[in-house]
């Protein structure tokens, strides 16, 4: 595929689910200003003609670093009330990824994960030795309580007494969490990567790991497509939900926005899971697929102008884009 005159796009979620319109205003400001500043920054490496991969670590790292968001800073607690982190990166170019899971001092794991894919020979770590492998690596490491916030230890205490009671969790948001975050770029050179970070799901027992670290499955790159997802992961491992997008794309030569679509809103909701994701093809052409009440997201492109939205109905730009052409260019009758 031909990569000439290719113009830089940046797309980024910060979780699909339950984002409720009476959120305090302070609160969906500080979300909204979050998402913009994690695009203008990954953006500023793309238009100085770095990679698609310094692009996605540049924008993954100010969402990890937000306490908004669950990734990193504020990520919520397992049933031990633990903070576990897990997290992806690929490079659709070379097909090279790296990935950590169940991590609990690291900082930014979506370093991590990019020290995996570049300075070891291996795909995923997880645990001490992922750890063992970041101070080795000089990747920067946090006293655990770094991590909390007081919002996601009342979820957990919350998610406590109904496990205690023995009754389901009465929270969606605690239910089912999908406060993942992630982004996929395009750069100057035609090529994409894609990456994702978690704090996985409030009250998750026994080294619960879901979809985002597991290449294939909330995340994945090739030479045409790129997608990170948001949802209910043991449903995008099934479905091996970001490798199956980028196949209809590149091999069965099927529209972006139709290829995600079928995977997130059709397949995935037929088996019972929900959720969303982002996705980008070598074209530049932009899918955010969700089924789910809102989700956080953005993107930037030829213009250099941010553009956010959070809720179901609200307008993110992308409907106004054209509509991705079929990968082989053929015109139709």
């Amino acid at each position: 595929m031909s990569h000439a005159a290719v113009s830089p796009v940046l797309v980024i979620h910060g979780g699909a689910g339950v984002v409720k319109r009476d959120m305090p205003p302070t609160k969906e400001k500080a979300v909204r200003a979050a998402l913009e500043q994690a695009l203008e920054n990954g953006y500023a490496r793309l238009k100085a003609g770095n990679s698609a991969l310094d692009a996605v670590a540049a924008a993954i790292t100010v969402l990890e670093d937000d306490p908004n968001f669950n990734a990193g800073k504020g990520a919520v607690f397992t049933h031990e009330g633990n903070n576990e982190l897990d997290a992806a990166i690929m490079d659709g170019n070379t097909l090279r990824a790296g990935a950590v899971a169940g991590v609990r001092h690291v900082k930014n794991p979506i370093l991590l994960a990019r020290a995996v894919m570049e300075h070891s020979p291996h795909v995923m770590l997880s645990g001490d030795g992922a750890e063992a492998f970041a101070k080795e690596q000089g990747i920067a490491l946090v006293d655990p309580a770094y991590f909390r916030t007081e919002e996601r230890w009342q979820q957990l205490q919350k998610a406590l007494k109904e496990d205690a009671a023995k009754q389901p969790h009465a929270d969606v948001e605690t239910a089912r969490h999908f406060g993942t975050v992630g982004a996929v770029a395009l750069d100057a050179q035609g090529r994409l990567a894609a990456g994702t970070s978690t704090g996985g799901m409030t009250d998750k027992r026994w080294g619960r790991i879901g979809d985002s670290p597991i290449i294939g499955a909330g995340t994945y790159a090739n030479s045409g497509c790129a997608v990170s997802g948001t949802g209910w992961g043991e449903f995008y491992i099934r479905t091996v939900a970001a490798h199956e997008i980028c196949m209809k794309v590149t091999q069965m030569r099927v529209p972006l926005k139709r290829a995600a679509a079928e995977v997130i809103n059709q397949e995935i909701p037929s088996m019972g899971g929900n959720g969303g994701a982002i996705a980008l093809d070598a074209e530049g052409h932009i899918s955010i697929p969700f089924n789910t009440d809102g989700m956080y997201r953005g993107w930037i492109g030829a213009d250099g102008v941010p553009h956010v939205a959070l809720y179901g109905d609200e307008d993110d730009g992308t409907a106004e884009l054209p509509a991705p052409a079929p990968a082989d260019s053929v015109a139709q009758p």
